[in-house]
């Protein structure tokens, strides 16, 4: 019921409102809470209740003397929805007018009526282009399925200027797949670094969904065909939604919130240097809490099995030994069977569900 501060409310709501939350705090309801859910202040109430219903604030008795009369509003959508004038900005229309001698409001006037007939942009036959794209839901029960990649800026000592960390990694095990560092964005740089990841990697033709951002060196011609070439079926994310490409941006926050992350770096020499020996330690040291704190490189090679399995006989026989310290089951140290990049609604659903 109420619309907002210094928005004018007529005599006959005011009195409509008073009866409503008089007639609920006669069956008991407490009249601040009816107030709470009309939207009103009970403060208003008692204002309109000892004052009377009239507005009795300064200028609202005032009569508007240029405002535009109903037929000069209708005046105004009727021109803008011509076809003549219909895909034009309200400035042009009331430009064009005037060399033909015709003046019928500002155009801050046009604007304003406009506005409020929801008529200021799409006023032509064609709709307003909807973006119903969404990204493919990309399911990895094994490494080399899908596969995700990204480029992430790092700072040197001058300031505006960056040199260009090239990331691809293996949704299923986490694993850095292929990296490389250069002091430009290029689809030349990106589709030499895919095509060794999967020659190094043995990916076969069919087999790999590559997913990435819509970024230039992401969907050019010569990126593209290497893919093609591969074998390799590319998948883009929906524009300025980050969301669509969260494994890639979840490495990038780990790797720049990694302790020694240098402030800057002086050379390209020194940037390739430190991205190589996180890679070692992220591969092969860093315990990923997504994958039951295994190192990708085991999960990748399919290592992950033996140590959670020895992992779930150390819990259960700790719990046989003191019983009274597990009040439900032990810790779930099974491996997770599929992985997905962009679950589809069905999929959300299930999992809030589950938790």
């Amino acid at each position: 019921m109420g619309r907002g501060r210094g928005v004018k409310i007529t005599k006959d709501d005011k009195q409509d409102i008073i009866e409503m939350i008089n007639t609920a705090y006669k069956n008991g309801a407490r009249k601040r809470k009816a107030c709470e859910l009309l939207g009103i202040n009970i403060r208003t109430i008692e204002r309109w209740e000892k004052n009377g219903l009239n507005d009795n604030r300064k200028g609202a008795l005032k009569k508007i003397s240029n405002k535009l009369s109903s037929d000069e509003r209708k005046k105004v959508i009727d021109i803008s929805c011509n076809e003549k004038y219909r895909n034009l900005p309200p400035e042009k229309i009331v430009a064009m007018l005037a060399d033909k001698g015709v003046y019928i409001a500002s155009e801050s006037t046009f604007r304003r009526v406009l506005k409020a007939e929801g008529l200021l942009r799409y006023r032509g036959e064609s709709k307003p282009r909807k973006n119903n794209y969404s990204p493919p839901e990309l399911i990895a029960t094994a490494p080399n399925q899908v596969w995700s990649w990204d480029i992430t800026y790092l700072k040197t000592e001058i300031k505006g200027k960056f040199y260009y960390l090239y990331l691809i990694m293996d949704v299923w095990s986490r694993l850095i797949t292929g990296y490389s560092v250069h002091e430009e964005e290029s689809g030349v740089h990106s589709s030499r670094l895919t095509k060794e990841s999967c020659l190094k990697h043995g990916v076969k033709k069919g087999e790999l969904n590559f997913h990435s951002d819509n970024g230039s060196p992401m969907k050019c011609a010569t990126m593209l065909a290497t893919l093609e070439w591969l074998g390799v079926n590319p998948t883009f994310s929906r524009p300025a939604v980050s969301n669509d490409n969260a494994y890639s941006e979840s490495l990038f926050k780990t790797l720049k919130f990694k302790s020694g992350y240098p402030k800057y770096f002086k050379t390209l020499e020194d940037a390739k240097s430190w991205v190589i020996g996180f890679v070692r330690w992220y591969n092969e040291e860093h315990l990923h809490s997504k994958i039951k704190y295994v190192t990708p490189i085991q999960r990748h090679k399919g290592d992950d099995i033996k140590i959670l399995e020895n992992r779930k006989i150390i819990y259960e026989e700790a719990k046989k030994k003191n019983p009274e310290r597990w009040s439900k089951n032990t810790r779930n140290w099974n491996p997770k069977e599929e992985v997905v990049l962009n679950p589809s609604h069905r999929l959300q659903e299930q999992s809030q569900k589950a938790a």
